[in-house]
């Protein structure tokens, strides 16, 4: 089912000129005041799990009805928001069931008529939430008798019905919390984007976004028609790039005091603590079969289960703490596949994930905050700034309540350096009270999390995890859960998504030279060059150089040197062979695609490339050096 939902001064409407198909009318003409009007488009897929469908429209419409404070609701037919209808007749049962639904709910609704031809007038307010969408889908599975429905987690049950409560928080504000309505977005239209996305909590992807031709076009990743959707295939280029980024978080958490573990990937449902866990963790749990075919198994989506596991079995005194875990965990979540896309959103991806148990929750905010800056580090280290993120704080009514709890939201946001946003919620239906989360907004106005940081304050108690305190005393800890960078595919799609905006704007797309698969190609204008390109490899070594020894025109190779976005590019004629210099171009961020060659001695350029990639861990081109001796992995 799609809905537009427009909240407006009015609606005015007449039925004009009925259809084969028309309901009876006792009034042809209409107008409602200060009304949420609903636009909706039945369709086939709704029919096989009808009932779900109408809970699931009626639940958003009355969350939407409550937040924009409209008075009433107009459901209106509107069959061109889909090209896929159902059946009139399925669709009138299903709009009669949603108008009855949001009725017994003590709601004033008025129904369209369906069928007829209709002239309609209407006015928008204009404010940030007048004019939003939604997509409602059946449960994956769901027939006509419901059989094969998915069970969700009680967490995810209360995430889709809980009421959050957005707020801003900007630097140096002493006015507090910022109601949506009475926050100024100039200057700031990605935060407002991320806004409306979080607003509207519509995670279903319509369009396909830019970094999934990019990934595929750069030799980085492709989907696996073979595989369960949301796992893909990584060639040699994505592999690399995936490494580096492995390597870079790992080596980030270690320098940060954390040891790095190794748990399994796979576990038990019946086991108490995990089935007592699973309903209070917000994902969708990759089940497989055990014994007798019963779905008794899942496979991990964090590595949580493996270190609190390990946890409750140490020995830990209040002197270990806090004591710091990671992993770099291989996790499955079985998400929606309207939401699955690119390297986005996976139901396969790589998470770093690092587990902190903390004396008391003062000692845990201490703890909170480092984290929250090594995230900024990290992010940095990548390639991201914080403009090119969005900041997001979620926490409980009561924890914001709490003693000093207020100045401490307010020391993230002035760390943060811009306004952020606040999610606030009235219970706690997750393990935690806190959180933040990093959040890139993309090409298509889609916002998706990549550091973040959890304070738990149940997981101890439920898996038995004590410490020895310094009266002897055993106690609960409190968790933090991080991941520094988020996913690992994730960055890799933020930093293609970014080179595509950059492109929009005029600007040449690139990967940071640290993480280019090639980082210098060396171009011979003829065979004869290649003797002098040979006798400069060895001074080049730390640094990924591949030869272009194709025969191919020079043009063409730099042309192609282009499209696969390498950093620097080095040409070799007479001229340079006779100097013992490089006719260089390097790619850099600005508004003209013009590159101008320079002339650089080898070790001047080595040193350049050096100093551009000091600190940032090193793995060796994944194929020959020669793209004459290389295999195309993707065709065209």
């Amino acid at each position: 089912m799609q809905l537009l939902f427009i909240h407006s001064d009015y609606i005015e409407y007449e039925a004009k000129e009925k259809t084969r198909v028309a309901e009876p009318i006792s009034e042809s003409k209409e107008r409602i005041e200060e009304v949420l009007v609903v636009f909706i488009a039945v369709e086939r897929e709704d029919e096989q799990d009808a009932r779900y469908v109408v809970e699931k429209a009626s639940e958003e419409t009355i969350s939407v009805f409550n937040k924009v404070g409209a008075e009433r609701i107009v459901l209106y037919p509107y069959a061109h928001l889909s090209a896929e209808l159902a059946s009139p007749e399925r669709s009138i049962e299903i709009l009669s069931s949603m108008e009855e639904n949001l009725r017994s709910r003590g709601v004033e609704v008025k129904r369209a008529p369906f069928g007829w031809y209709k002239s309609f007038t209407l006015r928008c307010k204009g404010h940030p939430l007048s004019e939003l969408s939604r997509k409602i889908q059946g449960r994956e599975g769901a027939g006509a008798g419901e059989v094969g429905v998915e069970k969700l987690s009680k967490a995810l049950e209360a995430e889709e019905k809980a009421e959050s409560h957005f707020f801003f928080l900007d630097t140096g504000n002493k006015g507090g919390l910022i109601k949506p309505e009475d926050f100024e977005f100039d200057g700031r239209e990605n935060l407002q984007k991320f806004f409306i996305y979080e607003s509207e909590k519509r995670r279903a992807v319509d369009k396909v976004p830019p970094h999934v031709e990019l990934m595929k076009r750069l030799e980085i990743a492709d989907y696996e028609p073979s595989s369960d959707p949301g796992n893909l295939r990584f060639y040699p280029k994505g592999k690399l790039i995936k490494a580096l980024l492995e390597d870079y978080v790992r080596n980030s958490v270690a320098e940060y005091g954390a040891v790095e573990v190794e748990t399994p990937i796979m576990y038990s449902v019946e086991h108490p603590s995990l089935k007592d866990y699973l309903e209070r963790f917000p994902a969708r749990q990759y089940s497989m079969a055990g014994k007798g075919g019963k779905p008794d198994l899942f496979l991990r989506f964090s590595a949580c289960f493996g270190q609190f596991l390990m946890s409750k079995d140490m020995s830990i005194s209040y002197k270990n703490l806090p004591l710091k875990m990671f992993e770099l965990a291989p996790s499955f979540r079985k998400e929606k596949r309207g939401e699955l896309v690119g390297l986005r959103r996976l139901r396969k991806f790589t998470m770093p994930d690092m587990h902190t148990l903390c004396r008391d929750m003062k000692e845990a905010l201490v703890e909170f905050k480092k984290q929250y800056e090594l995230c900024m580090r990290v992010l940095e280290g990548i390639g991201f700034s914080p403009r090119d993120y969005e900041v997001a704080l979620r926490f409980t009514r009561e924890f914001y309540d709490g003693e000093a709890n207020k100045e401490f939201i307010e020391e993230l946001v002035r760390i943060a350096g811009k306004p952020v946003l606040i999610e606030r919620w009235d219970q706690r239906f997750f393990y935690f009270v806190l959180k933040f989360e990093f959040n890139f907004v993309d090409a298509l106005e889609k916002a998706s999390a990549l550091s973040t940081v959890q304070i738990d304050v149940e997981n101890a108690e439920r898996y038995g995890i004590k410490y020895v305190d310094a009266n002897g005393e055993e106690k609960y800890p409190i968790i933090l859960h991080c991941s520094p960078s988020g996913a690992i595919e994730r960055c890799m799609y933020a930093l293609l998504e970014r080179a595509y905006l950059d492109m929009e704007g005029g600007f040449l797309p690139q990967l940071p030279l640290w993480l280019s698969p090639t980082q210098l190609r060396m171009i011979p204008v003829a065979e004869r060059h290649l003797e002098y390109i040979e006798e400069l490899l060895p001074v080049l070594t730390g640094i990924r150089v591949d030869v272009d020894d194709r025969e191919e025109t020079v043009s063409k190779k730099i042309r192609d040197a282009g499209r696969e976005w390498i950093p620097y590019v080095a040409v070799v004629g007479d001229k340079e062979v006779e100097k013992r210099t490089l006719s260089v171009r390097i790619r850099e961020r600005n508004l003209s695609l013009e590159k101008k060659a320079l002339p650089m001695d080898v070790r001047e350029l080595k040193e350049q490339i050096e100093e551009a990639i000091k600190s940032k861990p090193f793995r060796e081109l994944p194929f020959s050096y020669k793209l004459s001796e290389r295999a195309r992995f993707v065709g065209g």
